[in-house]
């Protein structure tokens, strides 16, 4: 790996195949459904895998699928193999773990530790650069499976990049050759942008889920091959359009449509009711502010879903 007088590895333009990074040897400690992704994705850019860790044998049986003949180990053996460790374990394990290695040692001065929480920044690797360490947290925007499809899904996909600024063509040449695209996110903005990915991915998933139920319950025989062409296009306008893209009953002021759609939820499935009443009243309230929906029409629709909660 080379280094400038500083120490520090010198990366060019990372859009510029004649800057590509030294080959590493990489580690990964916690091979959950990220890290053996990651991990081999920096392979096929031409790094080594050198040696992994993980605790379940479910993990341990996807770090032998995605990292065939790659050495499974404790994360301080994986430490002491590697010029770069990928610390994908979850957010609230994240901090005793890298305290537990700095505290031990096992960080090593110039090494390259990378965690792929969208949560934390950089700071959470504070002990171990207080001992050499080069710290980088690159978070891929994406959900992932924990099979090798993972790994062709990271083509074009947005990384969420903090780092310390001199490292910052490091980490950004790293996300180009595992084929993303990195998106700089500075350290005190890092728990925002996590709250946004995670509000706009976790909750729509509950959201089509529900959806799905209710389809059933009404008798749809494939309610995902229903939902999909509709489900598609709402997204696609939406990420287009923004709040320009409302339509519906509530956007439209139907008031008493909503009536019945709570009515049919209170027989059928109590248990989305809530849900449907919270995401009406915050689209009614985007309707309002952007001029779609009149103040009275906003406040009839808000009356009937204050009315259905207190029967």
């Amino acid at each position: 790996m080379s280094a400038d007088d500083s120490g520090l590895p010198t990366f060019g333009d990372p859009a510029d195949p004649g800057n590509r990074p030294a080959r590493l040897a990489v580690g990964v400690v916690g091979t959950g459904r990220v890290g053996p992704a990651l991990g081999a994705a920096l392979q096929l850019a031409g790094h080594r895998v050198v040696a992994a860790s993980g605790v379940s044998a479910v993990s341990r049986r996807r770090a032998e699928t995605l990292l065939p003949g790659v050495r499974l180990v404790t994360p301080p053996q994986v430490m002491a193999a590697s010029d770069l460790v990928l610390l994908t374990v979850p957010d609230d394990v994240l901090p005793e773990l890298v305290a537990g290695l700095a505290a031990t040692g096992a960080v090593r001065p110039g090494q390259l530790l990378v965690h792929t929480s969208g949560a934390h920044g950089v700071a959470v690797l504070d002990p171990a650069t207080r001992v050499g360490g080069l710290p980088l947290a690159l978070h891929p925007a994406m959900t992932f499976t924990g099979t090798s499809v993972d790994v062709a899904r990271l083509h074009g996909c947005p990384f969420g990049v903090t780092s310390p600024e001199e490292l910052r063509p490091v980490a950004e040449a790293l996300v180009v050759e595992m084929g993303g695209e990195p998106e700089w996110v500075p350290e005190e903005v890092r728990p925002l942008y996590h709250t946004a990915l995670a509000h706009g991915s976790n909750h729509l998933v509950t959201l089509v889920a529900q959806a799905m139920e209710i389809l059933s319950d009404a008798g749809v025989a494939e309610p995902g091959r229903m939902l999909g062409p509709l489900l598609g296009a709402a997204l696609d306008n939406a990420l287009r359009s923004g709040d320009a893209a409302l339509t519906g009953p509530v956007a439209r002021g139907d008031a008493g449509t909503v009536r019945k759609h709570v009515e049919q939820l209170r027989q059928t499935s109590p248990q989305v009711l809530d849900s449907y009443r919270a995401m009406a009243r915050a689209t009614a309230d985007r309707a309002l502010a952007n001029g779609m929906l009149k103040a009275d029409a906003a406040a009839a629709l808000l009356d009937v879903l204050a009315e259905e909660e207190r029967t």
